[in-house]
C-alpha cells in the first residue's frame, strides 16, 4: 500500500556507482529524496528499489527511490586524501596507544620537535590522555607502544574499514548492496 503522508528527510536513497557498489561506505553514500528524484528526472540514475512512499505534484504522483545507481561510472581517486576524518577511519576511531574510543585527537609518533613530519606514516589517532602523556617525547621515552604501524591506506582499505561502521538507519532495500563480501547462507 502506498503511503501519501508528508515526506520527511528520512527517505534517503542509497547511491551506487554504475558497478552497483556504494560510492562510499563511511559516510554511506546517501542522497536526500529530493536529490534522488532530481537525478531520476535528469536521467542520470537508474532506480533499483523504491519506498512505498509517494510525493505528489499537481498532476503526477512519484514513488520515492530507496536505491539508485549512477548511469556513468565514477572512478575512485587513486590516492586517499590525508584528512583528520580519513586518519580516524584508518585507525578505526580508536586510540593507537590504549584502544580508547573517546576524546580522539591525533599524535605525531615522531614529534615535530624531533624532525617528525605530518604524514600518514607518522600520525596516528590518539585519545587526549595518551597524547598528553606522550607529549613531545619519543615512544621509548614515554614508555608507550603503538598498536600497529601507521601506513598510508588505499581507497579499498578505507572502504573496507568503513563497512565496520554502519549508520544508525539501514533500510532493508539497501542490504544487498552493502555487504558484498559476506558469505552467503547455504
Amino acid at each position: 500500500m502506498l503511503q501519501r503522508t508528508n515526506v520527511q528527510n528520512n527517505f534517503s536513497a542509497l547511491v551506487l556507482n554504475a558497478d552497483y557498489q556504494p560510492l562510499s561506505y563511511f559516510p554511506l553514500s546517501l542522497w536526500s529524496w529530493q536529490e534522488a528524484l532530481k537525478a531520476v528526472f535528469l536521467d542520470r540514475v537508474n532506480v533499483i528499489y523504491e519506498y512505498n512512499q509517494v510525493v505528489q505534484s499537481p498532476s503526477t504522483t512519484f514513488r520515492l527511490p530507496s536505491v539508485i545507481a549512477l548511469k556513468e561510472y565514477i572512478r575512485p581517486q587513486k590516492s586517499v586524501a590525508f584528512t583528520r576524518f580519513n586518519l580516524f577511519l584508518r585507525d578505526e576511531f580508536t586510540c593507537q596507544y590504549c584502544k580508547n574510543t573517546g576524546n580522539l585527537t591525533f599524535d605525531h609518533v615522531k614529534p615535530i620537535s624531533m624532525g617528525g613530519t605530518t604524514c600518514w606514516e607518522n600520525v596516528v589517532a590518539a585519545c587526549q590522555e595518551c597524547n598528553f602523556k606522550k607529549g613531545s617525547k619519543s615512544l621509548k621515552l614515554a614508555g608507550m607502544e603503538l598498536r600497529k604501524k601507521p601506513l598510508e591506506p588505499t581507497n579499498q582499505e578505507l572502504r573496507n574499514t568503513g563497512r565496520k561502521f554502519p549508520p544508525n538507519h539501514l533500510h532493508e532495500t539497501w542490504m544487498d548492496f552493502l555487504y558484498w563480501d559476506v558469505e552467503l547462507e547455504q
